[in-house]
């Protein structure tokens, strides 16, 4: 008998590469920001510095992902799935909202590097550049090969998922989509001859439903789908009933098979909605916030890789591991068993409220139980 070994897929929150992490990559943009706090991108490095120690830069394209991609090569994804939180632009059209982000263009190598094959778009800081910020962005991913969702030239490009094919037969749709609790200002939203993201208007029954509508008119018998959701604020465990009725109904539908939340700074809870997981919040994955103070509760400099390996026909998933890592130096490294520890006890204590449980495996990581 042949044994089915299905296919994994990796994802995580926040991937900011822009700001300092830009700043020590080969080719930076111009650090000058637009910030109450500071004005140079380069002063993030020197926080950064001042809290681990000297960081050699320029750094190579792959630095920022460390240990993170001995990870991904054990586990060998069908797809890499990530928020990419920043602009790869060298606009100077700024918005004036607080907070800018952007990397370079010719620092899209930094992505590569991971082998990242989707970028989510739908976030608060995709158009911190402008619509010439966002457009840079889309040439810069297509010129790279990276996918992207989320985000596009118009309304229609913007609901548009990204696709790849499943080894036994169907699809892999990974849909984007934004709400403005996360702070995605209102006029970004696309528009029919307007670029923009594709912007939740609310996360009511109806707009769960026109979502699920317009993600069940793309699904065919044998597809695997990601719906992939900017949502909720930076720091906080509670998980909003609104965002629950939203995901709940969005598996119930048959719409998803992974709802993929992020926005926070930090995890947050997950749970199994009829053997499907929803992410409330993955948390950063990788920023600049090295050795920026408050928060520390939260321990932000935790970052969580979340691994859903799928099996059967048509493919439900099997397992779902999380893999702990600490940002130290602009570099993701294996988290010590005591931070593992910490997170573990702390996302049980959410978790368990949503009768899901994690436990510690034998290689350093958390498996869900009830997965499966």
């Amino acid at each position: 008998m042949t044994t089915d070994p299905g296919f994994t897929l990796f994802l995580c929150g926040d991937v900011m590469t822009g700001r300092g992490i830009d700043q020590i990559l080969p080719h930076p943009a111009p650090p000058g920001i637009y910030e109450g706090y500071l004005r140079s991108a380069r002063d993030y490095v020197r926080l950064a510095e001042r809290a681990s120690g000297p960081i050699p830069a320029p750094v190579a394209p792959d630095h920022v992902w460390g240990e993170a991609l001995d990870e991904l090569a054990r586990a060998a994804p069908l797809a890499r799935i990530v928020n990419l939180e920043t602009a790869i632009t060298l606009s100077e059209d700024f918005e004036p909202k607080g907070i800018n982000y952007r990397m370079s263009p010719d620092n899209i190598a930094c992505l590569s590097a991971a082998g990242i094959d989707c970028c989510v778009l739908a976030n608060n800081h995709v158009l911190d550049w402008g619509r010439r910020g966002l457009a840079d962005t889309l040439d810069s991913l297509d010129a790279a090969g990276i996918g992207h969702a989320g985000a596009g030239r118009d309304a229609a490009s913007a609901a548009t998922p990204w696709v790849r094919p499943l080894p036994a037969g169907g699809r892999l749709l990974v849909f984007g989509a934004g709400h403005g609790s996360s702070g995605i200002p209102g006029h970004w939203a696309a528009g029919p001859a307007r670029p923009g993201v594709a912007l939740l208007p609310d996360l009511s029954n109806a707009s769960a439903e026109r979502l699920a509508e317009r993600v069940l008119a793309e699904r065919r018998p044998g597809d695997v789908v990601v719906v992939s959701v900017h949502w909720g604020g930076n720091w906080g465990y509670e998980v909003p009933a609104e965002q629950r009725r939203f995901a709940h109904l969005l598996i119930d539908s048959g719409a998803a098979d992974i709802v993929h939340g992020h926005s926070s700074h930090h995890a947050k809870a997950l749970e199994m909605r009829d053997g499907r997981p929803v992410f409330y919040g993955c948390g950063d994955f990788i920023t600049d916030y090295e050795g920026i103070e408050g928060h520390e509760s939260f321990r932000s400099d935790l970052s969580v890789m979340y691994l859903v390996t799928f099996r059967g026909t048509p493919p439900i998933p099997h397992r779902v591991r999380m893999v702990p890592f600490r940002m130290q130096r602009f570099r993701l490294n294996r988290a010590c068993a005591a931070d593992t520890a910490w997170l573990a006890d702390r996302l049980n204590a959410e978790c368990r409220r949503f009768g899901a449980t994690l436990r510690r495996d034998a290689a350093g990581g958390l498996v869900v139980d009830g997965a499966g």
